[in-house]
């Protein structure tokens, strides 16, 4: 029961109305790894960084289980950094700086070693570079799960929309929910997206809780309420790593059990946003994500 991740693995500059953070360990499929690591053995990572990403927090990924043969490490340039400041609601935020360096003209490489992957998760890239990976499965996985953003709508729908047609679950917000579909109303939102090609579509509606959409059948798990929000940055990811980790556990992709991966994720995410999730490590610093002492249930 292996999972393949694909995504970026970044530094993050994060301020918010209560504290700031200096270039963390970030990136959506460094946060979803993570997440996904209490549930599954191995994950397979596939991402890029440079050479100024730590040795140590490569190490403790494959501490965790997880495979890095598909990530290429250009020791001459610099990973992809990301630089943002949130509003009082967290919820809505400015980026401030955005260096893709080697993220620029990545092109994901899937090693002979993933290709029995039987999960696939697709961590917000250019559609066109979740497209080729796609393409590169010698064998369709059992479940492919892609996340994606208001960008690519706005600057890429078509290639967007190619990607739609190949994947099983789409994972998005309400505001790109809306963007992608030209509907206010969420219900109508979730029909019109279901017909571009996903079988499942989840809305993330943050603090909020969120949607699954399954032909008729729509359902609900609200987030789980926290007295302290420090940092929502990766929350998202952390939900897929959750969700995706739940099922490549259980090898169930049923609606039913969809319901049930979907409040695994929103428990993960919930640990991803608190004030205690900065730890400081002698070469750099980063979140403290999720991590359970095994694969069981009690985080």
């Amino acid at each position: 029961m292996s999972l393949t991740v694909v995504g970026t693995m970044a530094f993050d500059d994060i301020e918010t109305p209560f504290g700031k953070s200096d270039r963390i360990i970030g990136g959506s499929a460094t946060f979803i790894a993570w997440a996904a690591s209490n549930f599954v053995k191995p994950i397979n990572q596939v991402s890029v960084v440079g050479g100024d990403f730590p040795q140590t927090e490569l190490d403790a990924l494959k501490a965790r289980g997880v495979a890095l043969e598909g990530v290429q490490i250009k020791k001459d340039e610099k990973s992809f950094f990301w630089s943002g400041r949130y509003h009082m609601d967290m919820n809505t935020r400015d980026t401030l700086v955005t260096e893709l360096n080697v993220l620029a003209d990545f092109a994901p490489h899937i090693p002979d070693s993933y290709q029995s992957s039987e999960f696939l998760i697709l961590g917000n890239l250019t559609p066109q570079v979740q497209l080729d990976v796609i393409k590169q499965m010698k064998q369709r996985p059992k479940l492919i799960v892609m996340d994606t953003m208001n960008f690519w709508m706005e600057v890429a729908l078509d290639d967007l929309k190619k990607v739609l047609k190949e994947v099983d679950v789409l994972l998005i917000n309400d505001s790109e929910a809306r963007q992608l579909s030209g509907e206010f109303s969420l219900v109508k939102a979730a029909k019109k997206v279901l017909s571009m090609g996903p079988r499942y579509l989840i809305i993330k509606k943050g603090e909020h809780g969120a949607l699954l959409f399954h032909e008729n059948h729509v359902f609900f798990a609200p987030a789980l309420p926290l007295e302290d929000v420090f940092d929502p940055t990766g929350a998202g990811d952390t939900f897929a790593g959750g969700f995706i980790g739940h099922l490549a556990k259980t090898r169930d992709i049923s609606f039913e059990n969809m319901k049930t991966a979907i409040i695994v994720g929103s428990a993960m995410a919930s640990f991803c946003v608190e004030s205690s999730a900065y730890s400081v490590s002698a070469k750099s610093r980063r979140k403290t994500l999720p991590a359970a002492s095994n694969s069981s249930y009690s985080w």
